[in-house]
């Protein structure tokens, strides 16, 4: 009898035990699952609706509420100028239509500077600056890089022709970077920038102040002007430069002496006595 109470008690002991690990370790799991889910939660970003484009937006187009939608974005990594809940796209009464200026893909942040103003139209007017005017260039393949000028690049634009040699010595024909780091705002007819391949254009139209408009227009009806395109990560500016003929070539400018004339003194021989006189008198040629 006591035989069997022992084993009784042995079986509950162990038992008891067995328990005890089995809770221990629920309990040990249930902590880290806790202790996980809580590091989770630290690294939730809070968010804020953002206005996208629900599908590949072009120049020209009519932006309406089917073409956007709204994503929750980072709320310490929203774009500059991006349309949300307290700045919406369609303002509650407004019935004027936007217009895309810069071609947007699926799922892009809308931003201010990508449509217009309600009721504004997508031209060369919504593009200028303040203080700014557009100015047109006659270009060719050469002079006009190739076909490869896209709205919004900026250019170098460099004037050759011939000095007159009234305000300056005869160097032949003279290349002279007259204006640096123009902005272009359209090609020929078109101001998106998204033109596919190289589009070997007639004209291209830059946006420069009152100022400049008169130095280009008297640049371009007094020689020929080339355009040279800048890197969209160089932010230098160019200095002075100016080519003639004779530093292409190397030739030293000489300087041409005038030489003065000596003054001419006519006479005449006569004898008096024995002497013979020179006396002077006025020349006839």
């Amino acid at each position: 009898m006591r035989m069997v109470f022992g084993l009784v008690l042995l079986a509950g002991i162990a038992l008891a035990g067995g328990a005890v690990y089995m809770a221990k370790n629920y309990i040990g799991q249930y902590q880290t699952a806790l202790a996980k889910e809580r590091a989770q939660r630290e690294k939730i970003v809070p968010t804020i609706p953002v206005y996208v484009a629900d599908r590949p937006l072009k120049y020209g187009e009519a932006l309406t509420m089917e073409d956007v939608r709204t994503v929750d974005w980072p709320e310490n990594a929203i774009p500059e100028g991006a349309f949300t809940e307290d700045n919406p796209i369609f303002a509650e009464g407004v019935t004027a239509a936007r217009v895309v200026l810069r071609t947007m893909e699926k799922d892009e942040a809308v931003l201010e500077v990508k449509v217009t103003q309600p009721g504004e139209e997508a031209g060369l007017t919504s593009r200028l600056e303040r203080g700014m005017r557009a100015f047109a260039i006659k270009v060719d393949v050469a002079s006009g890089v190739s076909g490869f000028l896209r709205p919004g690049d900026r250019v170098d634009v460099y004037w050759t022709g011939r000095v007159d040699q009234a305000l300056s010595a005869d160097r032949g024909e003279v290349t002279k970077l007259i204006e640096p780091g123009v902005k272009l705002i359209a090609i020929d007819q078109n101001a998106a920038g998204d033109l596919d391949g190289a589009i070997i254009a007639q004209t291209v139209t830059v946006a420069i102040a009152p100022a400049q408009v008169a130095k280009l227009a008297q640049a371009q009806s007094s020689g020929r002007l080339s355009l040279s395109l800048v890197g969209a990560e160089d932010d230098t500016v160019a200095g002075a430069i100016e080519v003639d003929q004779r530093s292409l070539l190397g030739i030293a400018t000489q300087e041409v002496k005038a030489e003065v004339a000596k003054e001419k003194s006519c006479t005449i021989r006569t004898r008096r006595g024995a002497d013979v006189v020179e006396i002077p008198i006025p020349c006839t040629n």
